[in-house]
């Protein structure tokens, strides 16, 4: 899927046009689950009047620099401690989920009490597939899906972060920290998760997502940087080596045939 804005073009050099930037899923396990990035955009909207804000170029650009992944699943999970104190999520969605109970905690779970940043806030991790890659210095923003309205609001807030996707390309995983622990945490297939936004050289240039080939060269890389922080702590201190791994190609667009 290609997804592209079409700004002025600014003076002509080799980082002149739009940085490219590819998605694609770690995994092909249940790939169907998972709807590629889409820009935010808020086309169905009242542009009949000169100064309607959606005419309005700030927020026009603005909107067209984040992209938006979607949930992949029906969650309703409750938090408690079970009979000896330990912190454990509850199904509350019972025999009506959509997920298994036994295939729950695959997707969702919760980070170990001694690693939460307030004791009082437990923090839970949904695992999700998507990872983007550049073949030029591109960093990678993660937050919430601000612009979209939540009529029953999340208990809660997610992690941001940030970090240079062309030399550290890593799944997104949506972490969750929850600040009313006895709210009831709801999220609904379709709906916004969260949003990435991406940063090149040159803040005028337009970005365009494509979808990207998982290539035995790109699979390669993510092996020999992939569960680092298990092992050691500040990981942005590897970057220069990882950069001394890297192949000077990684992107390559998925063909459709």
């Amino acid at each position: 899927m290609d997804i592209t804005l079409t700004f002025e073009r600014p003076e002509e050099g080799p980082k002149s046009g739009p940085v490219q930037v590819g998605w694609f899923l770690t995994s092909d396990k249940g790939a169907v689950l998972y709807d590629p990035p889409e820009r935010v955009s808020f086309r169905q909207t009242n542009r009949t009047h000169a100064k309607s804000a959606a005419r309005c170029p700030g927020v026009i650009q603005l909107e067209s620099r984040y992209f938006m992944v979607k949930c992949p699943f029906d969650i309703h999970v409750g938090f408690t401690r079970d009979d000896k104190g330990k912190a454990v999520l509850v199904n509350r969605a019972g025999g009506s989920s959509t997920i298994r109970s036994n295939k729950l905690g695959e997707v969702l779970s919760l980070v170990a009490e001694a690693e939460w940043r307030y004791p009082d806030r437990p923090t839970a991790q949904l695992a999700l597939p998507y990872c983007f890659i550049a073949d030029e210095t591109v960093y990678v923003t993660q937050l919430s899906a601000f612009m979209h309205y939540r009529p029953d609001p999340l208990p809660g807030t997610i992690f941001g972060g940030r970090f240079p996707l062309n030399i550290w390309p890593r799944p997104l995983m949506w972490a969750f920290e929850w600040h009313e622990p006895a709210k009831d945490l709801i999220l609904r297939r379709g709906e916004p998760l969260f949003y990435v936004q991406f940063e090149a050289e040159g803040p005028d240039r337009p970005v365009q997502v494509i979808e990207a080939e998982r290539t035995p060269e790109l699979q390669k890389y993510l092996d020999q940087i992939g569960g680092v922080v298990n092992y050691v702590n500040q990981t942005f201190g590897l970057f220069k080596a990882a950069e001394a791994l890297r192949p000077k190609r990684l992107l390559t667009p998925k063909s459709r045939e």
